[in-house]
């Protein structure tokens, strides 16, 4: 570390990089050129190199070209740094678990709703499928699909989706447009493999009355996105749950085939460590998405 000199001589060398003159260059440090020109002398001779021309204006050696944009980048870093750790002072962190496909689907497009809400927290978010084990973990809080039995720990019902087929524009003007839900079983069917959780297409078409012996799946998926982006592609017809396909819906890259309620047997639940559920950034934090999880069920009911 002999080699690392004070900042003020750095500081004067990324400036002066940017400015023709030792003149110019005193302009932005608020100093005289003098000191300018006594500051990168000093430089060159720790470093042992040449780092300008120097003439009527100031030319960039090989050197000092090499070692430029490294300087500027340190600056750069640290006042960048500098600006989000101050930010974060303000701030209170709240670390969130949940998984990859409901943070992306459903999460994601409403947290700046909670940041105008409440600019205060500063949510982490850790996207995981496995469960949640917070005597293991560094999350605060958790979202979890499964059916509430989460013992010892705090739980809320946040809400239920609704499960229904859906499929691209491009697939149907392939295919045609089912009219009834038995044909459905000459179309390549997308499932997800998995566990007990994931929604089949045998207990579909059960809800709608029809018996099956054999389906005709095309491939199955690892995750839902996966699946669901199988289904954009016009690979085949998704069984979606609703909260994961909400903007695909609205903007008719996917459409819904049939209107037969089928809910989850799987919910969402807000869950995290007892007693810490009286945390004011907590209990903000979980207001917001108990409003949001209302708003999200009148929708899929």
């Amino acid at each position: 570390m002999r080699d690392i000199p004070p900042t003020a001589m750095l500081r004067a060398f990324e400036v002066a990089t940017r400015h023709p003159t030792f003149t110019s260059s005193a302009s932005e440090l608020f100093i005289t050129q003098s000191a300018v020109s006594h500051q990168l002398k000093n430089l060159e001779e720790l470093w042992g190199l040449q780092l300008f021309q120097r003439g009527k204006t100031l030319t960039l050696t090989p050197a000092g070209a090499a070692l430029a944009p490294i300087v500027r980048e340190f600056f750069t870093k640290l006042e960048t740094s500098l600006a989000d750790l101050r930010e974060q002072k303000s701030r209170v962190r709240l670390r969130l678990s949940t998984t990859y496909s409901f943070a992306l689907k459903w999460l994601l497009p409403r947290l700046p709703e909670l940041t105008r809400l409440h600019p205060e927290i500063l949510v982490t978010i850790e996207s995981t499928d496995r469960a949640i084990n917070f005597t293991n973990s560094d999350s605060d809080v958790a979202i979890r699909f499964g059916h509430g039995n989460y013992p010892a720990l705090h739980t809320e019902f946040m809400f239920r989706e609704q499960l229904f087929p859906v499929a691209s524009p491009a697939l149907l003007q392939r295919f045609g447009t089912p009219h009834e839900p038995a044909e459905l079983l000459r179309y390549p069917l997308l499932t997800r493999d998995g566990a007990d959780l994931v929604p089949k297409w045998d207990s579909w078409f059960e809800q709608a009355g029809i018996q099956t012996d054999a389906l005709h799946e095309s491939v199955r998926f690892a995750d839902t996105n996966m699946t669901i982006e199988a289904a954009l592609l016009g690979q085949g017809i998704a069984l979606a749950r609703s909260g994961h396909v909400e903007k695909e819906l609205k903007e008719g890259s996917l459409v819904r085939l049939f209107n037969i309620p089928f809910p989850s047997p799987a919910a969402y639940y807000f869950v995290c460590p007892g007693g810490i559920e009286t945390q004011p950034h907590i209990i903000k934090f979980c207001s917001w998405l108990m409003a949001e999880s209302h708003q999200a069920q009148l929708s899929y009911t």
